[in-house]
């Protein structure tokens, strides 16, 4: 007689506890709660989301970032459907590159780049593409090494360095080459001129970079996990808002409890499974015995860059048409501008009005992170006008939207700190991790639904790589879930450019 194999979780020990409403968590929640597991979600925060959250202000709604709906997962897609249907928009986009004040279109247009670059310009960063092909830097260790190998030294400086250096608020020679090539693969110089020239050949590989139109929930993302949030709690699972996990009490094999915090006060409950999306440092450190010193001197080493949204409400019915501007300008403080009502016309109430979310990038605790709100408000203001985007005697209102831990930072040497974290959470049968903060890695939101998906599946016995999606080689992996007849191989969806820093997808 066989003996049947055990799965990680046994509903005996308890329920699954999810830590984090995110993407990935309210995912794993929603497929575990399909298969009638009882599942609850803990979640620090007052609304659900995490980084694709939708924010508020007197009836003007924003997002933390702007987040495209493109993907090419099947599952992922089917999902989206079946929570939104007919809520979906579809969006064109438009997007261009404040550059020494000027615009560049994005994607790249020859005539309109020439011209605003100037001719002896675009000579001279034809000649340094050239010659990045001849002499390559080797071995390519950082993101500058990589973007000047296949754009040249020239149209690095113009269009990749100071943007990037604004998100991530290190130089480009420190950030690893690992972050460039999961993020732009498949995009280059040659490609970008001749998707602008022919458009795509027929047949060909869609660079996720260069798609012209998008879809977009009616009410912003946020609505997408408000409506995977009512699904759960319908299917009789929890999720508690206001609550954060504290830590995972543990045998050395196995998470036996989860400490919750809230309101200042601690529970302990059984757990017999724990699917965590807190920040991999911060789990790290929520083990309970505490993990040896070694890795907790990896978790250390993981750092994040922060980020905060000024929304301003303007008394204008039409600032400019598109979706976002990226400034590529030293002399402001401001790193991207999104137009709102540009991406859905009822993310405003007043269609006579318009909702600008500015965006900048900050280390928790600096002097941007601890301004006052008025005072970011105001700074906003000036920039804008600075830019010959907004009169500022237009400006009639604004709030701020901080967001901590918004971008794992792929540093020299973060990798391997993943490594000792990886090596050491493999030993409990019933832990997974999943997200974009849950694995300290750049996931795109479609990304954080597959490594939900094939955390859950592990949970019930099977053996997925989480940690192989949207990593530099191609994934394929069949993805199996009881709320999806046919399984669907997970393709990893083409990254974007540098200076196109989305929470999309």
């Amino acid at each position: 007689m066989t003996e049947k194999r055990q799965t990680p979780f046994n509903p005996v020990d308890g329920p699954v506890v999810v830590a984090g409403a995110g993407p990935a968590g309210l995912t794993a929640a929603y497929l575990l709660a399909r298969r009638g597991i009882d599942v609850r979600v803990y979640e620090k925060d007052q609304r659900v989301g995490g980084l694709a959250q939708t924010a508020e202000y007197k009836g003007f709604r924003f997002d933390i970032g702007g987040h495209r709906f493109f993907t090419k997962v099947g599952a992922v897609n089917t999902l989206w459907r079946k929570m939104l249907g007919g809520d979906f928009l579809r969006r064109p986009r438009l997007s261009r590159i404040y550059y020494r004040g000027k615009f560049f279109d994005y994607p790249l247009k020859p005539a309109n780049a020439l011209f605003g670059l100037g001719l002896w310009t675009a000579m001279l960063a034809g000649c340094s593409y050239l010659w990045s092909h001849i002499k390559p830097i080797r071995p390519e260790v950082s993101v500058e090494d990589w973007v000047s190998n296949r754009f040249g030294r020239r149209l690095y400086r113009i269009f990749f360095k100071t943007y990037t250096e604004k998100v991530w608020g290190i130089p480009c020679s420190s950030i690893s080459a690992q972050w460039a090539a999961q993020r732009i693969k498949g995009l280059s110089l040659w490609t970008a001129i001749t998707n602008a020239l022919f458009g795509r050949f027929k047949g060909g590989a869609q660079i996720k970079t260069l798609i012209d139109e998008f879809e977009y929930p009616r009410y912003g993302p946020g609505m997408m996990w408000e409506r995977f949030h009512g699904e759960i709690v319908r299917l009789g699972s929890r999720v508690e808002l206001g609550a954060g996990v504290r830590a995972l009490v543990h045998d050395g094999r196995r998470v036996t409890h989860v400490e919750i915090e809230r309101n200042g006060s601690t529970e302990r409950i059984a757990a017999g499974a724990v699917l965590s999306t807190m920040p991999l440092r911060q789990l790290v450190y929520a083990m309970s015995p505490a993990a040896p010193q070694t890795v907790r001197d990896a978790a250390d080493r993981l750092s994040y860059r922060d980020f905060l949204t000024v929304a301003l409400i303007v008394d204008a019915p039409d600032l400019f048409p598109d979706n976002w501007i990226y400034v590529h300008d030293e002399n402001v403080k401001l790193g991207r501008i999104q137009n709102f009502k540009n991406w859905s016309p009822e993310m405003v109430p007043d269609q006579k009005l318009t909702c600008l979310g500015l965006e900048y990038f900050c280390f928790e605790g600096d002097g941007l992170w601890t301004m006052a709100d008025a005072d970011l408000v105001e700074l906003g203001r000036r920039e804008t006008a600075a830019l010959g985007l907004v009169d500022p005697a237009r400006v009639i209102g604004g709030t701020v939207v901080r967001m901590p831990k918004a971008y794992p930072v792929y540093d020299q040497g973060y990798e391997q700190a993943v490594d000792v974290i990886r090596g050491y959470l493999a030993a409990f049968a019933n832990l997974q991790v999943a997200g974009r903060n849950g694995m300290h890695k750049y996931n795109n939101q479609d990304h954080s639904m597959v490594t939900a998906m094939l955390a859950v599946e592990n949970l019930l016995g099977a053996h997925h790589d989480v940690w192989g999606v949207n990593a530099d080689d191609e994934y394929h992996e069949e993805v199996s879930l009881d709320s999806i007849k046919d399984a669907h191989d997970v393709e990893q969806t083409q990254p974007i450019v540098p200076w196109e820093v989305d929470r999309a997808t």
